[in-house]
């Protein structure tokens, strides 16, 4: 029996195999083109306003120590010439700006055996430039890289921290930082709990439509603490001055005239209490006047609210410290600083970066300790009622509601992570039946 299935099947492979048909091999003809390396044409690279083809190009990254003329003489640039460039450039450009690990390029002479430079590029961030042009008399130019708006959104559900489920689901913790700064006093995200959700609409900046360079704006968010919904919409209320500001679905302002804290991200480590036992001091009762904020040494600090520096100095166990008027009733003190950025009679805003965490003074651990004065005396600034921002006005409110209707169709058309898991689970069930 199994010889007879043996012989058929072999019967049944030959006559398959007779049954194709009998194809010719194709014939390909080929045919060579000779190009003539003088005919060849390199791509052009434009970068800066200028062929990068027509130079000899040095790419680095300014080093500690280094200084401006210290690399054009590292590049066979003689002490003259050096002194000629810096006068010219002076009055248009600090050269002494320079910063430690930032990149520049050096466009040199491709004629020239020794390939001496003819153009300094710095590059003081990712976008913007300064050239220092000294082919013939010295010219500083300066400039951007074109930049493209990509418009992202996200959702997420808080398991842990804010900035923790952004970097879980690989976004940039950059998002996170903003959005306490909108939510600064309608949020308290030292409090934030489990099951808290948001979503929100931001922009990010590409160069040459692949380079990050971060996040650009936060058009609109929305933030659910505690079962309570907070909308957030970005909206310029003065266009000749550039006044922007975030309110809520009913055009109420979200920020107060002082942000909450002035570090990101940190946690209160020592609250105002007039009758704290302070174990630097043997643990003695001494009344702690002020609320630290815990922090990495070099975090910035940021002023509060707009106002004037009166005080920049470094005194006892205040340690490096700031002091700001920002009117009659209300003044701010920032104490233990690494590093003070701002002098006395400076105007800062509400936001600008006044100095540096760091344990100057008498301090047990990096943080800053920050006091609130009302009427001349500390108070703490978690128990004041303090004034809201400008709300408003109401001849721009029906524009105002008109331009958020779009934006909160759209904000609530994200989907939350479990959404997008439920909704393919389904798809796969009803693929499977």
């Amino acid at each position: 029996m199994f010889k007879n299935v043996l012989v058929g099947l072999m019967l049944v492979g030959a006559l398959a195999g007779g049954c194709k048909e009998e194809t010719k091999p194709t014939k390909v003809e080929e045919s060579v083109v000779t190009i003539k390396p003088e005919e060849v044409k390199p791509i052009e690279v434009h970068e800066f306003g200028y062929n990068l083809n027509d130079y000899h190009v040095v790419r680095d990254t300014i080093k500690s120590g280094d200084s401006f003329g210290a690399i054009l003489q590292r590049n066979k640039l003689d002490y003259p010439e050096i002194y000629q460039i810096v006068e010219g450039a002076k009055d248009s450009f600090n050269i002494a700006s320079l910063q430690a690990g930032k990149p520049y390029t050096l466009l040199c002479n491709k004629e020239d055996s020794l390939q001496r430079p003819l153009c300094f590029i710095y590059q003081p961030n990712t976008i913007d430039y300064v050239v220092v042009d000294f082919r013939d008399s010295t010219k500083v130019i300066k400039g951007s890289k074109p930049v493209k708006i990509v418009e992202r959104e996200a959702a997420g559900v808080i398991n842990s921290t804010l900035y923790e489920t952004f970097q879980g689901q690989g976004m940039s913790p950059l998002i996170a930082y903003k959005l306490s700064d909108i939510y600064a006093w309608t949020i308290d995200f030292f409090r934030i709990q489990e099951g808290d959700r948001f979503k929100v609409i931001f922009t990010e900046k590409y160069i040459d439509d692949t380079i990050y360079a971060g996040i650009d704006k936060i058009k609109a968010a929305y933030f659910e603490h505690k079962g309570e919904p907070v909308y957030a919409f970005r909206f310029e209320t003065d266009s000749t001055k550039h006044i922007i500001d975030y309110f809520d679905e009913d055009a109420k302002n979200l920020r107060r005239a002082f942000l909450r804290a002035p570090v990101q991200f940190s946690r209160i480590s020592s609250r105002y209490n007039l009758k704290r036992r302070i174990a630097y001091y043997g643990n003695k009762i001494r009344p702690h006047k002020g609320t630290d904020f815990a922090a990495p040494v070099g975090t910035p600090i940021l002023a509060t609210a707009n106002g004037t520096v009166i005080e920049s100095t470094r005194r006892g166990g205040n340690g490096n410290f700031v002091k700001i008027k920002h009117n009659s009733t209300y003044s701010t003190q920032y104490l233990h600083m690494q590093k003070r950025l701002v002098r006395v009679g400076d105007f800062v805003k509400q936001g600008d970066v006044i100095g540096t965490v760091g344990m100057t003074g008498n301090t047990s651990g990096p943080h800053v300790c920050y006091r609130f004065w009302k009427n001349g005396s500390q108070v703490d600034p978690f128990r004041q009622k303090l004034p809201d921002a400008e709300p408003i006005h109401d001849s721009l409110r029906t524009r105002y509601m008109d331009f958020i209707s779009p934006v909160r169709l759209q904000l609530e058309a994200i989907a939350y992570p479990e959404e997008n898991k439920d909704s393919l689970e389904n798809e796969l069930i009803t693929l499977n039946q």
